[in-house]
């Protein structure tokens, strides 16, 4: 059907008739200049697709009176513009999809219809450990490991890129997925099919809404929704409300952006955003980078919005000219943008839209912080931070307390490494990262670091040879640009840079030159290349330490933290920092801007107050505290002005798809239907599609579920299905063992996310995860029936021989962390039909359903401590016959106690029960594609 708005279609240059766009102005209708602009990109997606079937005209106009139907709770459709994913989630995507080709065929159908249709990008960044680390050849060891362990999953992904149109692979070692679209893949505004348009994007990864800095609206999806907008699926979501963000002022000197993103996670999560957009807007804008704005847009998911969008201004604009993009490409993005009402002007209030509520923060009250011990959203002062600490040492076992015994609170453990003694106490640094898309990506925070680092290389100071230090930047650009500004040697010498980094290199199309470099005050740092020293290697091009590819720490050091049954401590530059994520031997784990990474790695403390406490002293016995060496906002930019340059940014992005030669000599076969290897550990024919058929089964309702798991708040997505390392005990390593593999084979689950006999065995398998039968942390549960404690996977495999089905009781925010599709998938293969919680995390209930599993939700007040439930009850779901199905009804609950009550099934659209209806999303493209 020809679209009904296509009237008003114009040419965006005169003299270029064939090049057109939507003119949105020419709807005439003031409510237009209203909408917030990221509402704006919406509507304009609409408008553009509007056929009367996917995308309805009514659509438009619901999208168009946002003011009024933001209230309403009404479901309207969305097709991105591309997806974006990483290798994690990217090879249970390409799985599911060859898969699926096989299931198509199977019902009559045409495989080759199983293709992406929208635009994807895959970028592998999450498969390379810290293995090595404090050596020149740190980086290609990590990297030949990467290989050696990931082999036959980057020979699948290989494959995927050739079977499947429009999908394009990112080698590993070109750096960290968000980090490369802002610097590269993201286009703003697209130049296609005769058409301009703008960007817009999801991804399966939740931080994805990085983008949103640039002004591209974007966010993270379950991998499951992401497939079907592959397919040509529109997203149907709730018309969201937005919050309008104001800022105002101007950052201190000592503040970096790092502080301001922790200060606004605080703050939103406290006002409540979940499931809301955010734009931000105010004078304050003004004063940010593009890269500041990412940091901020890169923990959306931490203060709990569905997007954080920045429209596009002159400094966006500056940006795209600054990281290489073609000139031509920048004047019809600004053209086309001012055009279509969608460029903003940030200090000029008029252009202000309409917001559903208005929150502002004055930048000049932005103080320099970090969060933790548990949580992104914990907000501390750094001049609070050995205070609050040592509180938390004390408090009840928690988000902010430990339960250590106060006269165990100043316990230590001695201990030797590399022939010298050590001592760990409470609080001791064991692991300094700069990682993460969040701050790699901005040159202020690791040119601050870099300045740091020479400062305290000059006045002798070092970093104790236990800590785990490493440097993992987001890009090469950041190496091009510490080695031109002439930092890279000074991170080396503290261990936050190879050894054979620090020599300056000159592109060639760059006047700059090296600054100054004195000869450090200390040269106690400069051993043999390859040995083991103080600092912070370049370790590798990925998310690393921040996703739980820490690698090992010393046996000694681990022994200590053992012994003593120390809280060790994590400082990273990433956003994430739940329990179990960083290392399962650091038990608290702060979030930190990078030069207070290195300041802390320094202290080899947490316990430390920066105002009244030395870092240590130099070579005259002077104490040196962080203020003598701590670099301002404007020293630092004026080191970004003069070495960040456009030419660094083309000449790394114009190789990046070829200058990985162990990539580029990867067999892959070109077969349209993947030949499964029965095999294989890695890649396996997933068992979701073995008994589907055309005809739909009839709904009904679970009788006599068992609770495999009684959780309490905060459970995340690492709880329920983790990436890190697969314990040598666990159900997982019992698996691969059977198939002759030996634990240094093993590598992480993360990586194993191509093969559902591990991941259903990694479910629940962290062991931080706290099950109130148990009343302690362990990946453990009640079988009731035989009222045995053993692993979660062999009860469930238990009651699923007895034909016995299952369910979750969780408390608020089930399921919040990252967008990980395996915490709904495995779930489902351990035969848990429903999960009972107070409140969920947007990405994984859309994963649940997608799944099939019933995301129930208490009545507003009620909880399972109001209700009395224990879990060891049965349960009775009553789900009512297909047509009496509805959106957010409620359903009965029965007891075999004689109990009942009720809960609201959150199928949030129509388009979710119909998925449901099918047994999940998956199910219901397949038979859409089969029929």
């Amino acid at each position: 059907m020809s679209n009904p708005f296509a009237h008003i279609v114009d040419p965006l240059n005169p003299e270029q008739p064939e090049k057109k766009f939507y003119n949105l102005n020419k709807l005439n209708d003031s409510r237009y200049a209203r909408l917030p602009y990221c509402i704006r990109i919406l509507l304009e997606a609409a408008v553009r697709n509007c056929d009367d079937f996917l995308v309805k005209k009514y659509d438009v106009e619901n999208i168009l009176n946002w003011s009024v139907m933001q209230h309403k709770g009404v479901e309207v459709p969305f097709r991105p513009a591309r997806v974006i994913l990483q290798d994690f989630t990217g090879v249970p995507a390409v799985v599911d999809f060859a898969a699926m080709r096989d299931a198509v065929k199977k019902l009559g159908g045409d495989p080759q219809k199983i293709n992406p249709i929208c635009p994807a990008d895959l970028v592998i960044d999450h498969s390379i450990q810290v293995d090595f680390n404090k050596r020149a050849d740190s980086l290609q060891k990590n990297q030949d490991l990467e290989f050696e362990r990931n082999r036959e999953r980057f020979e699948f992904l290989k494959w995927g890129s050739q079977a499947f149109q429009n999908m394009r692979i990112i080698p590993p070692g070109s750096g960290i997925i968000h980090q490369v679209n802002l610097e590269y893949l993201a286009r703003v505004v697209f130049d296609q099919n005769g058409h301009y348009y703008p960007d817009s994007l999801v991804g399966t990864d939740s931080h994805t809404t990085m983008i949103d800095g640039l002004g591209v609206l974007g966010w993270g999806v379950g991998g499951i929704e992401a497939e079907a907008v592959m397919l040509g699926q529109p997203i149907s979501m709730v018309l969201p409300e937005v919050i309008g963000y104001k800022l105002v002022g101007k950052p201190h000197q000592l503040v970096t952006s790092t502080d301001i993103v922790l200060t606004v996670t605080k703050h939103l999560r406290q006002v409540g955003v979940v499931g809301k957009f955010v734009e931000f807007f105010g004078p304050g804008v003004a004063q940010l980078s593009i890269a500041d704005r990412a940091t901020i847009a890169n923990m959306c998911p931490e203060y709990g919005a569905t997007a954080a969008f920045f429209p596009v201004d002159h400094v966006s604009i500056s940006y795209l000219q600054q990281t290489g993009r073609e000139e031509d490409k920048v004047k019809y993005i600004q053209k086309y943008l001012e055009a279509v009402g969608m460029f903003r002007d940030f200090n000029n209030a008029n252009q202000d839209p309409d917001f559903t509520q208005v929150i502002e923060l004055d930048l000049g009250t932005v103080v320099p912080c970090c969060s933790g011990p548990k949580r992104p959203q914990d907000k501390v002062a750094v001049s609070e931070m050995k205070k609050d600490f040592e509180s938390c040492l004390g408090a009840k076992q928690g988000f902010k307390g430990f339960q250590i015994a106060p006269e165990h609170h100043n316990a230590s453990v001695k201990f030797n490494y590399n022939g010298r003694d050590f001592e760990l106490a409470h609080g001791s640094v064991v692991i300094a990262a700069i990682t993460s898309c969040t701050n790699t990506s901005n040159p202020s925070v690791m040119l601050g670091a870099g300045l740091l680092a020479k400062k305290a290389i000059e006045a002798g100071l070092t970093v104790k040879s236990y800590v785990k230090t490493s440097l993992s930047p987001g890009s090469g650009v950041v190496t091009y640009y510490l080695k031109n500004s002439g930092v890279m040697q000074y991170l080396a010498q503290l261990g936050f840079a190879q050894k054979n980094d620090i020599s300056n290199h000159s592109l060639q199309d760059s006047t700059s030159q090296p600054i100054e470099i004195n000869e450090p005050a200390s040269k106690q740092c400069r051993q043999s290349s390859n040995s083991r020293q103080p600092g912070f290697d370049v370790v590798g091009y990925g998310c690393m330490t921040c996703i739980g590819n820490s690698g090992p720490l010393p046996d000694s050091v681990v022994e200590a933290i053992t012994q003593g049954d120390l809280v060790a401590v994590g400082v990273l530059s990433g956003n994430r920092n739940f329990e179990g994520r960083v290392h399962p031997n650091t038990r608290a784990n702060y979030l930190a801007s990078p030069p207070l990474v290195i300041a802390y790695a320094i202290a080899g403390t947490i316990r430390i107050d920066f105002e009244k406490d030395p870092l240590g002293e130099n070579a005259e016995g002077k104490p040196i505290f962080l203020r003598d060496i701590w670099p301002t906002r404007d020293e630092i930019q004026d080191v970004e002005r003069e070495f960040v340059i456009p030419g660094m940014f083309k000449e790394v992005y114009e190789k990046i798809e070829k200058v990985n030669e162990s990539w580029n000599n990867l067999y892959a076969p070109s077969d349209q239907l993947y030949t499964w290897n029965s095999k294989s550990t890695y890649i396996k024919s997933p068992p979701f599609f073995d008994s589907l058929t055309m005809d739909l089964l009839p709904q009904k309702s679970i009788k006599d579920a068992y609770v495999l798991l009684n959780l309490g708040d905060s459970v995340t997505t690492d709880h329920i299905s983790p990436a890190g390392n697969i314990a040598r005990n666990s159900p997982a390593a019992q698996y691969l063992t059977s198939k002759g593999l030996t634990p240094r084979e093993f590598n992480s689950y993360g990586s194993r996310r191509g093969n559902d006999a591990v991941m259903a065995r990694g479910t629940f398998a962290n062991i931080r995860l706290f099950n109130k039968f148990l009343n302690k942390q362990a990946p453990q549960t009640i079988h009731f029936p035989t009222k045995e404690t053993i692993p979660i996977f062999d009860a469930a495999e238990r009651y699923q021989q007895s034909g016995l089905p299952l369910i979750i009781l969780a408390g608020k925010e089930y399921g919040s962390g990252s967008s990980r599709d395996w915490a709904a998938k495995g779930p489902f293969l351990l035969g848990i039909k429903a999960v009972l919680a107070e409140s969920y995390e947007r990405i994984h209930r859309s994963n649940l359903v997608g799944m099939g599993v019933i995301p129930l939700e208490y009545q507003p007040g009620d909880n399972a401590d109001t209700l009395g439930l224990t879990g060891r009850e049965r349960y009775t779901i009553i789900i009512p016959e297909d047509n009496d199905l509805k959106p957010r009804m409620n359903v009965l609950i029965k007891l075999d106690t004689g109990k009942t009550f009720e809960a609201v099934m959150r199928f949030d659209t129509d388009v979710e029960l119909a998925y449901f209806r099918n047994g999940g999303i998956l199910n219901y493209m397949i038979r859409k594609m089969a029929n």
